[in-house]
């Protein structure tokens, strides 16, 4: 039985690759799972393969997990089509779509035929990974390994704004009824502007004196 070897790439993502044997008779579904042991994903989402140019333009779709419109449209569920009815180039490609709620898209090209098995593996075979794949994003889901907030958090923008004791003067406070209470900063300034209207004190004390005079 010939083997099939593809290469599967992220789009977004071409760093992160897989190579997988596969039989030539198995099917797109036995493909899509693959990929998907591959990744740690849970492969259980509607998903798609489409048969591709060389400009990775869509052609003819293979899905699983169908909506209603695919289903109306007559699409070709995965699980019924076998890869060898698609290889038409040595160097044939599928465009790959995951997950449509939350997809992630993949490039998929054959990179060779092999004629002969290899004994004591089991089909389909991830022979190479290069990369770790991006975390799944599954709605409703919170990822449980997301840090934990602290209390210590609620002040994280007073550190980004380089705060220290010195500055409290530039804050205003407000007491336990919301009114705003002065800070020491607005006390001195009132302070400051009536003493500036009043500073010549000596001047006003001689100018009674001089009134007292007459």
């Amino acid at each position: 039985m010939a083997l099939y070897r593809f290469k599967i790439t992220f789009e977004d993502y071409d760093e992160v690759t897989r190579d997988i044997d596969i039989k030539s008779n198995q099917t797109f579904l036995d493909l899509h799972k693959a990929i998907h042991q591959s990744t740690g994903y849970n492969p259980e989402f509607p998903s798609s393969f489409y048969i591709s140019n060389d400009q990775w333009i869509k052609g003819e779709e293979f899905t699983y997990l169908p909506n209603q419109r695919r289903i109306d449209r007559g699409v070709k569920l995965m699980e019924k089509v076998k890869l060898s009815s698609f290889i038409d180039d040595p160097h044939q490609k599928f465009y790959y779509t995951f997950n449509f709620d939350r997809p992630y898209d993949f490039h998929v090209e054959l990179m060779k035929i092999i004629l002969d098995e290899t004994p004591g593996v089991t089909y389909p075979a991830v022979i190479k990974s290069v990369g770790d794949a991006p975390r799944q994003i599954i709605p409703g889901v919170i990822p449980t390994d997301l840090p934990v907030a602290s209390a210590d958090d609620d002040f994280d923008f007073l550190n980004e704004m380089a705060y220290n004791h010195d500055d409290a003067d530039e804050f205003t406070e407000v007491d336990e009824t919301g009114e705003v209470v002065s800070t020491p900063a607005e006390e001195t300034e009132e302070e400051d502007e009536f003493g500036s209207e009043f500073a010549d004190d000596e001047g006003f004390e001689d100018d009674s004196k001089a009134h007292d005079d007459y």
